[in-house]
């Protein structure tokens, strides 16, 4: 039987998730894609699990209650085992505004394994951005319990990283990231 040690030790790096937290429109997403490409420049199997994506096939049949946020929390935390339980580098993407669902992320694998990493930015700030026009539907009403608007976003107490992207651009971000990853002795 091959087992996730033989899988990590073949790909010679260390299962990890690297599980990006913060509001619509931190740049979640983005820095896990920059942080894949760089880890992909050091031949580390990695992959980027993002919400929206998630969201569109896996969680699909989940609204936005606070009971539908927690399960597609779970979900996106199983995904997660597996793809680390196969050796790689998992970069989860999601808002995950309750800390009690990171908490229920971060118990799913060993304490050397996850990594939580605030992508922080002001409600200002993220309206200003607003990529996907969500939070002006959202303050018209047209989407119901919005994360930062209407539905809360309890900031991290305690992440391993914390990364204020209205002071950092993505470049530098995505490096501190690699920088941890490769202090913690995660990327082989």
């Amino acid at each position: 039987m091959v087992r996730r040690d033989d899988r990590a030790r073949t790909l010679g790096q260390r299962p990890t998730v690297v599980w990006f937290t913060g509001l619509s429109g931190a740049g979640k997403s983005t820095l896990a894609e920059l942080v894949e490409e760089r880890l992909q420049e050091r031949c580390v199997a990695s992959y980027v699990l993002d919400g929206d994506v998630v969201r569109a096939g896996l969680s699909s049949d989940l609204g936005f209650s606070d009971v539908d946020r927690v399960e597609n929390i779970r979900r996106a935390a199983e995904v997660a085992a597996l793809m680390t339980d196969a050796g790689l580098v998992v970069l989860v993407a999601f808002i995950s505004p309750f800390r009690a669902e990171r908490a229920m992320a971060r118990q799913r694998f060993a304490p050397d394994e996850f990594v939580e990493v605030h992508v922080d930015v002001t409600l200002a700030e993220a309206e200003r951005r607003d990529p996907k026009g969500l939070y002006a539907r959202a303050r018209a009403g047209l989407i119901p319990a919005f994360t930062g608007i209407d539905s809360p976003y309890e900031q991290p107490e305690h992440p391993d990283l914390h990364l204020d992207t209205t002071t950092i651009d993505a470049a530098a971000a995505a490096d501190a990231v690699v920088a941890l990853l490769e202090q913690r002795g995660r990327l082989g």
